[in-house]
């Protein structure tokens, strides 16, 4: 015996709804959006022209398509016409794959997504789910939507660019000792200018064309091959500048696009080639791609950012400055690994901000391990004598403080340190372990004591009972949030190109995360709530009648229909 099925049986279009399922994740998506001021929206209105899909609706069915791992604006446009759940948030409507992409890139989304992040985290702290107390910092980095060998690199534009200004130099010099233009005015005697080298080609271009009126009007033939032979040389040199002109903007033009960053892909003038973690053969692969930053607390993203430089320490402080200006008031502890680890980060936390890191530092682990401690030739392990403001070296030699030297990096942010010296390494029999200085020279040490303050304080607070269980919750906090990104949803590479577009695409990627997991976390709670309150039999009871009256709906036919059918 089988159930009854009958292709012929017409059923009734009822309400959608009835078939989701109590924890639905559309329900999550639905109530997330329309908590949402209806201020955050106005932006999308217009009054000219065709309607508008309501950008409500909009925001919900790609929030639902991120959260079932689909990216793509086609594929979102068949879901429309085959998920219970999204014809449900779209009520009957079906958008384009080309309306669905021009919306999530469009500028306004931006705010939008800032407004949808605030108000998820204002849901957290309204169900008590989060405690304010901390946020823990990140960075992951996903593959740009770029070719792989659209590489551009800085060092290699500068080596192009220094050989065409030396090249384009001794070519002016031969014009000149040739007689064949007469000199420019020039700027700089170092470099032509994009305009100077222009002045050359039209000078250039008038003595050909000079030789070509001569050649035209002269009815000899010796005198015209003549005239053909002394044309070669401006002719080769007009070519050669023409070259330079285009090469020179070229260089200028990726310079622009370099900005502070080492390389750029050609189909992707934001993102940066980076060493990515899925390099299996180990051999240094580069990759276009963005460094993503998140700020989590729950394992739930409460704010993310994207920048173009792939190491951390230089992306933290701008970081906090846009999670303060965009999303919300920083928590009192700070949490980080110690790629974000440095004196500057340091200061900027403690003195300005005035919150408290908890950010290990590069040799935090290293100055732990027994082989630090016992190393003698490490002057971290020296004897300090504060009164004279010096070290004592294994061999009892005194390491005496000689000046001050201040270290000022590329970013313009300067380090004070403080040179010692020792009296005298001439015949030390420890000088070869000790130092590598050349022979004659003695071993100096460089102290930053204000760095040394800062670790001493970063240990300290890692070392207190709270705050060492706080930073011991980083690993189980902010790094599953990229295990769900790339693993459970399976958002591994951008599907837009330009800085500001995959901004947006992050927003929804993020927010699909912690919408996937709140609904778990919802359901298991009610699930629990379900296993104890079924004792007493009457949840039962109900749970079977909810499912016999849904059965009836859907197998519902009109008896009109039948008597129509059948007569």
């Amino acid at each position: 015996m089988f159930k009854d099925y009958n292709m012929n049986q017409v059923v009734l279009p009822l309400d959608l709804e009835i078939k989701l399922d109590k924890n639905d994740i559309a329900y999550t998506v639905n109530d997330l959006v329309e908590q949402m001021p209806e201020e955050a929206f106005s932006g999308f209105s217009r009054s000219t022209g065709c309607p508008a899909y309501h950008p409500k609706m909009m925001m919900k069915i790609i929030l639902c398509a991120y959260t079932q791992s689909v990216f793509s604006g086609r594929k979102i446009e068949a879901l429309l016409k085959d998920s219970v759940r999204m014809m449900w948030l779209a009520q009957g409507y079906e958008p384009s794959y080309r309306t669905i992409n021009r919306f999530r890139v469009h500028p306004q989304v931006k705010d939008l997504l800032r407004d949808c992040f605030v108000q998820f985290r204002c849901q957290l702290v309204e169900n008590n789910m989060i405690e304010e107390e901390a946020i823990f910092i990140d960075g992951t980095k996903i593959e740009a939507n770029a070719n792989k060998f659209t590489f551009v690199s800085r060092k290699s534009t500068e080596n192009y660019s220094a050989q065409l200004v030396e090249k384009s130099n001794q070519m002016y010099n031969e014009l000149l000792e040739q007689e064949i233009i007469p000199g420019i005015e020039r700027e700089s005697s170092d470099e032509l200018s994009t305009e100077e080298l222009t002045n050359i080609v039209n000078q250039l271009d008038d003595k050909v064309n000079e030789f070509d009126q001569k050649i035209e009007d002269n009815d000899k033939g010796s005198e015209r091959k003549q005239l053909r032979s002394e044309r070669k040389v401006p002719k080769h040199y007009l070519k050669q500048f023409k070259d330079f002109v285009k090469r020179k903007q070229k260089y200028q033009a990726d310079m622009a696009i370099f900005g502070e960053r080492n390389s750029y892909s050609k189909t992707d003038h934001d993102s940066t080639f980076m060493r990515m973690k899925d390099d299996h053969m180990k051999n240094g692969q580069l990759k276009a791609a963005y460094n993503v930053q998140a700020a989590t607390e729950g394992q739930y993203v409460l704010a993310y950012d994207v920048f173009p430089n792939p190491t951390d320490t230089r992306t933290f402080l701008p970081f906090l400055d846009y999670i303060e200006d965009n999303f919300f008031e920083l928590p009192n502890y700070i949490v980080a690994d110690a790629g974000y680890g440095s004196e500057q980060n340091y200061e900027d936390v403690l003195e300005n901000r005035e919150r408290t890191p908890l950010i290990t530092y590069n040799q935090y682990r290293r100055e732990k391990k027994i082989k630090f401690k016992n190393d003698p030739f490490n002057f971290y392990n020296w004897d300090y004598d504060e009164a004279n403001d010096l070290f004592i070296c294994p061999n009892n030699k005194q390491v005496t403080f000689r000046y001050e030297s201040q270290r000022t990096d590329r970013y313009g942010f300067t380090r004070t340190f403080k040179v010692y010296e020792c009296e005298d390494c001439t015949g030390c029999p420890l000088r070869s372990e000790c130092t590598k200085a050349k022979e004659g020279n003695n071993r100096k040490v460089y102290y930053n004591q204000k760095w040394e303050q800062q670790k001493s304080y970063i240990r300290s607070k890692l070392s207190e009972e709270k705050t060492g269980e706080i930073y011991g919750m980083r690993k189980i906090d902010v790094e599953p949030v990229f295990g769900f990104l790339k693993a459970n949803l399976r958002f591994t590479r951008m599907s837009v190109r330009g800085k500001e577009k995959v901004k947006n695409e992050l927003g929804f990627a993020f927010m699909a995360v912690n919408l996937r997991k709140y609904t778990a976390m919802n359901t298991q709670r009610s699930l629990n709530h379900h296993i104890d309150s079924s004792k007493n039999g009457i949840h039962h009871l109900i749970f079977m009648m909810d499912a016999i009256f849904k059965l009836f709906l859907t197998s519902y036919v009109p008896a009109s229909f039948l008597l129509n059918h059948f007569l």
